[in-house]
């Protein structure tokens, strides 16, 4: 008998600050599925909360993207190992599009999810009709932000960098609404933020961006919010979303790009004999194909035991559901503390990114200590054991940082295949590490 996950949420609608954990036993299955999940092969027994630079990879992605990588026929020829090489790559496309929940439009492979976003960006730049402003914000990865910016000044456009709230760590449509102009070309959304872990109501921000330009193309960067729940391009209302898989279970391999009908045949690099909606240059790597879909069998697994619908898709968005609410519990011990050891939150001098009961927060804690550098945190802790890392004022975090008045942030980014017992292993070497509450 299938149960239903005490705390679940749709699209819309944020979980309950609390959470609620995955049932002891199915969090000891979850943990089997993966590789290296508490041992580190260079170093030994680790605790990884580094999910946010890359989660760990399923054991299945890497034996059947291994075994289909053997494979030495191409597709498109007439035999039977072409045929199936085919198969697995139809097969792959059709389980990002569910994954994606994606009913239409176009879905292309490229060298990683911040190349597929640079590509997007430039064709809707170069096929848009000329003036205008391209709008982006400041919360966003270097992947949309440093792309909108070089396209608006290399096709004679206004610039416009929208604000977030450096309260609650995220942007919202009254902050879109400020800055949208009826001759908006392009707008660029975050799905969820790898520094500051708040996720953004995609829906809405595009429902007010078309409100005041109807006509502008709007492209989401989901790369960080594609493990921490399920996704529903099909309600977004957009016309591009991005993902790298290496971010949700799978090995580094290829970013995945969905299109809309409409973006998808705008002018853009492709071979000319090929039809006007072909993004792909080149053959795609049947093996990464392979390894989505084994990511998919697992997370179809895991949501048939909070539902009883057969569909790929209803598992999936089950599975989503669950893993959100277990990150939220973990989120929620970590921050105010439990079996004994004191919370983050109980720090002095300590600075958290976004409030501290966000229900927007996914997965990812982001936080400074007066006084204490925040790369001599992250190698205090790796030396006892906790694998994390900092976020410093560069190239990929300083546009989100400087807004923030921080140089540096210790980020502790969770899972769903982390457990309580770590987090209480974390709070242990952070006892040891910051100041005394």
């Amino acid at each position: 008998m299938t149960t239903t996950p005490t705390s679940t949420a749709t699209a819309h609608q944020p979980l309950a600050a609390e959470g609620a954990f995955l049932p002891r036993e199915l969090l000891s299955q979850v943990r089997g599925h993966f590789l290296h999940v508490d041992t580190c092969p260079f170093t030994g027994k680790r605790v990884f909360f580094e999910n946010a630079g890359g989660s760990l990879t399923l054991e299945s992605v890497v034996a059947r993207s291994a075994e289909v990588a053997g494979i030495p026929d191409n597709e498109h020829r007439d035999n039977p190992a072409s045929h199936a090489v085919s198969r697995i790559v139809s097969a792959g496309r059709d389980d990002l599009a569910t994954f994606l929940g994606a009913s239409g439009g176009v879905i292309f492979g490229g060298e990683t999810g911040t190349e597929c976003l640079f590509r997007v960006i430039r064709a809707a730049a170069l096929a848009a009709e000329a003036g205008g402003s391209i709008v982006a914000c400041s919360v966003e990865h270097p992947a949309t932000y440093d792309a909108t910016a070089q396209w608006a000044r290399r096709t004679g456009r206004d610039w416009i960098e929208v604000p977030f709230d450096v309260e609650t760590g995220r942007v919202t449509a009254a902050h879109y609404a400020d800055c949208v102009r009826p001759d908006t070309r392009i707008a660029t959304i975050l799905h969820t933020s790898p520094v500051t872990g708040m996720s953004m109501d995609v829906a809405e921000i595009a429902r007010t961006i078309r409100a005041v330009a109807p006509e502008c193309t709007i492209i989401v960067d989901g790369i960080q919010h594609a493990p921490h729940g399920f996704l529903a391009v099909d309600d977004y209302g957009v016309d591009a979303y991005v993902i790298s898989p290496y971010k949700a279970y799978c090995r580094f391999n290829n970013g995945y790009a969905w299109l809309s009908d409409r973006l998808s045949v705008v002018d853009h690099d492709r071979l000319s004999g090929k039809p006007a909606d072909a993004w792909e240059l080149g053959s795609r790597d049947p093996s990464a194909l392979a390894g989505v879909s084994a990511m998919v069998d697992y997370l179809t697994w895991l949501g048939g035991h909070f539902t009883e619908e057969p569909s790929r898709r209803a598992c999936l968005v089950a599975a989503g559901e669950a893993m959100c609410a277990h990150e939220r519990a973990l989120v929620h011990r970590l921050l105010h503390g439990g079996a004994g050891q004191t919370g983050l939150v109980d720090y002095p001098g300590l600075h958290l990114i976004g409030p501290v009961d966000s229900p927007y927060r996914e997965g990812v804690v982001s936080f400074a200590v007066e006084g204490v550098d925040a790369k001599q945190v992250v190698a205090e802790l790796g030396a006892r054991g906790i694998r994390v890392h900092a976020r410093s004022d560069d190239v990929y975090s300083g546009n989100i940082l400087r807004p923030l008045g921080l140089k540096a942030v210790t980020r502790v980014s969770l899972a769903h295949y982390n457990s309580a017992d770590e987090i209480d292993a974390c709070l242990v070497a952070l006892a040891e590490v910051l100041p005394r509450p």
